[in-house]
């Protein structure tokens, strides 16, 4: 009997790249399709992020489809009946990323050796060196029958290594965060890099909630601010205009100007960090909030739950940021992979020389805090205070 799902790859690198962006949770359910396999991860139902591993990943993939018996009642009319019914299943996202690094995806991303007499050798020189071994090797993905563990086999000069991952059935409540796609308010496209440079300057000063702010007419744009943290608020603005009134223009055009204000108290503490772009930091920006809004769009978010899309915000080339009616909010990266990358030291071949590689997507979604949410977080800030 031929097995559900056999994947092949020889860059299993790409693998662990896009399973790391979602790798704050534990345990992650896992859905074969006919186009690639999709891993869906969330934590309290409050943040749910999802990785496809599109079937180009693969130099070789093959779906035998057949009907799972534990989905038989099915509504015949139901449109997504062909979807529901493809196997699916929750595995151990922390062991499947560990299992990737026994295997030796990351052998070689240590730094180079210092304050050694030691010459410097070229390691694919080396017989016994890891890069030598990893030349001939492939990463095989396997899912024999519904309830059969997830086979991850190495084979690398004719030695084949497996490790079998204990697979569990899906709780039955289980969904995706909805996101209307009818109903969006707001589509802001810019590269990647800085929105992370963004939330790690926000995240210096400790705060526990995101709050983001976009208007179409009104300044600022588009800001995004830190709060409820021990140094009061941050905020960082994005310009979409063609003037940049940033005062000092840092890396990636990311400008920052601090200033201090006395407490209460009288002592002299960090107050706001106000940061702007440059012009061209948005390719897209779309925003029309309904008429119960007014002209600007506000939201908050918890910020310990933004922070776990860093990973994916810093190996993604491009972000989309879309939010609907009931503030839901996607972080869509595009990641874009190299496909000279060796897969066993996860760094370019050749000096300069970047292969344009497949094109992958990570998508995260978070739920808003409710007003009284944000108002009993912001009492909390007081009273430690």
């Amino acid at each position: 009997m031929e097995p559900l799902f056999t994947g092949v790859s020889n860059n299993a690198h790409h693998l662990y790249t896009l399973l790391s962006c979602i790798g704050f949770a534990s345990k992650a359910t896992v859905q074969i399709t006919p186009e690639g396999l999709r891993f869906s991860a969330e934590e309290g139902r409050v943040i749910q992020g999802l990785a496809f591993l599109d079937k180009s990943l693969f130099t070789s993939y093959a779906f035998n489809a057949a009907p799972n018996p534990n989905q038989q009642s099915e509504a015949p009319d139901n449109e997504d009946s062909d979807e529901t019914n493809y196997p699916h299943f929750v595995v151990s996202l922390a062991a499947l990323l560990e299992t990737l690094k026994i295997f030796g995806i990351n052998d070689l991303n240590e730094p180079p050796r210092e304050n050694t007499s030691l010459p410097e050798t070229n390691p694919a020189s080396n017989v016994f060196s890891a890069p030598a071994l990893l030349m001939d090797r492939s990463c095989t993905l396997q899912y024999a029958s519904h309830g059969a563990p997830l086979s991850i086999a190495i084979d690398e000069a004719g030695v084949k290594t497996t490790c079998e991952l204990v697979t569990y059935e899906p709780e039955d409540d289980e969904s995706d965060i909805p996101l209307q796609r009818d109903a969006i308010i707001m589509k802001i496209i810019m590269r990647s890099a800085w929105l992370h440079n963004a939330i790690a300057e926000l995240d210096s000063s400790t705060p526990t909630i995101l709050k983001l702010s976009a208007s179409a007419k009104h300044t600022p744009y588009f800001a995004l601010s830190g709060a409820g943290g021990p140094y009061s608020e941050s905020t960082v603005e994005f310009s979409v205009d063609q003037g940049n009134e940033a005062t000092g223009e840092g890396q990636d055009g990311l400008s920052t100007q601090r200033h201090k204000v006395l407490a209460d108290d009288g002592s002299s503490r960090a107050r706001s960090t106000r940061a702007k772009l440059a012009p061209t930091v948005t390719e897209t920006f779309l925003v029309t909030p309904p008429s119960s809004m007014g002209e600007r769009i506000k939201q908050s978010y918890r910020f310990g739950l933004i922070r776990k899309a860093a990973r994916a915000m810093s190996v993604a080339n491009k972000v989309s940021i879309r939010g609907d009616r009931q503030g839901v909010l996607s972080l869509q990266f595009m990641v874009e992979l190299d496909e000279n990358q060796n897969q066993a030291t996860g760094r370019s071949v050749g000096a300069g020389v970047r292969a344009a590689g497949p094109v992958c997507f990570v998508d995260f979604r978070f739920v808003p805090l409710l007003d009284e949410e944000v108002e009993e977080a912001e009492m909390e800030m007081l009273a430690d205070e």
